[in-house]
């Protein structure tokens, strides 16, 4: 079969119920950005432009919402299921959410983003003389058994290789096969459920591509030692509002007006946090549309922002924020603006900065009609 060519009917289970705790960054790593995209949607992505006829991403509960954002966009039909205790339990509550179109099942961990259609299509081709194949590669070290940290005896490398996924399995024989495993502990992977049932499992070429992530050092390009946002908002200034700037409430006979409470500087802030780690801004986040943040504090958007900040790894280098406006005068309450700053994003309030200027009379600020702020948020990756 052309490696380039139409691929035969075939459903994808993408396991990815895990907690992924060993990448660390705050969440499953399944879910955390790679190569500009959370790692699931890589497989889920790449499956679809395959022609999959079915997609079942199997996933931790509670995370159902999480995995539905990553399937917009794609063209074949997508189911989720919540996964088990074990990988084995996880692959089985997969298998049984498939709707049975596909005599053929690919069966794919989300850890590993790089699934190439040649690999694929070398996996379907196998199964037209076996129950299953997996992708394999040679093993290139020396390899040694040893007991109580003292070598025992050589392995001969020749007969061991790597496994990787996607594994290829037709499915009455991985259907059969997980029906009657019944030992201890679970197995490795697929391909031993199948082998233990006595079906046949093909070795097939795999790709370097495929290559498990598991660490953090795994994600090289998605961890930066410093991130740099900047947020800008205005409030126009009406009578009978409450003034809140910096998470204070300020005295005044005017305040600003807005679908919550208006703190332009709390609002600049979250939208300089959100763009640091690249999570849009606080529209996206808290649409002024939806109801229930009407008339709420700005500390619930900026708390949001802070713990998005902390499940990407990284703490609040330091915060420069600016208020423009011709009143209230800013001096009287810059430092309670500051000390309430720093303990909303859990800094020392000596990385936050609280500067005020006016427009000299020129523009909506100048008349007094309203008030700007705009901030610049540097965040430090955690060590």
């Amino acid at each position: 079969m052309d490696d380039h060519g139409a691929l035969p009917a075939f459903s994808a289970i993408i396991v990815a119920g895990g907690s992924g705790s060993r990448a660390g960054g705050g969440k499953p790593k399944q879910f955390a950005r790679y190569r500009g995209k959370p790692l699931l949607a890589h497989s889920l992505d790449a499956f679809c432009a395959m022609g999959a006829q079915e997609i079942i991403v199997v996933h931790p509960a509670g995370a159902e919402a999480t995995v539905e954002t990553m399937t917009s966009g794609c063209t074949a039909p997508v189911t989720l299921v919540a996964g088990g205790p074990t990988r084995q339990q996880s692959v089985r509550n997969g298998l049984r959410a498939r709707g049975g179109a596909a005599d053929r099942v690919l069966i794919h961990d989300a850890a590993r983003p790089g699934v190439t259609h040649r690999v694929v299509a070398r996996l379907l081709a196998a199964l037209d003389r076996h129950d299953g194949a997996i992708p394999v590669l040679p093993v290139v070290d020396s390899l040694a058994q040893g007991s109580d940290g003292l070598m025992t005896c050589t392995a001969d490398r020749d007969a061991l290789w790597r496994v990787q996924t996607p594994q290829a399995f037709r499915s009455s024989a991985i259907d059969a096969a997980h029906r009657a495993w019944n030992r201890e502990p679970d197995a490795g992977d697929d391909a031993q459920v199948v082998l233990a049932n006595g079906g046949t499992i093909a070795f097939v070429e795999g790709d370097e591509a495929l290559k498990k992530i598991t660490f953090a050092a795994d994600f090289p390009d998605q961890a930066p030692a410093v991130r740099v946002g900047t947020g800008f908002d205005v409030h126009r200034l009406a009578a009978g509002e409450e003034l809140w700037l910096g998470g204070i409430r300020i005295d005044s006979p005017v305040g600003l007006a807005g679908h919550s409470d208006a703190d332009v500087v709390l609002h600049a802030l979250v939208d300089a946090l959100l763009g640091a780690i690249g999570e849009g801004d606080i529209g996206t986040h808290f649409p002024p549309s939806d109801p229930q943040w009407k008339g709420a504090s700005s500390d619930k958007f900026l708390r949001h922002a802070v713990r998005l900040v902390a499940e990407q790894g990284y703490v609040i280098g330091n915060i420069d924020l600016t208020v423009i406006c011709e009143t209230p005068r800013i001096g009287p309450h810059r430092t309670a603006m500051q000390n309430r700053i720093a303990e909303l994003v859990e800094a020392h309030s000596s990385l936050v900065s609280i500067k005020a200027t006016t427009t000299e009379g020129l523009g909506f600020t100048g008349r007094a009609e309203g008030i700007a702020a705009q901030a610049v948020a540097t965040l430090l990756k955690q060590t």
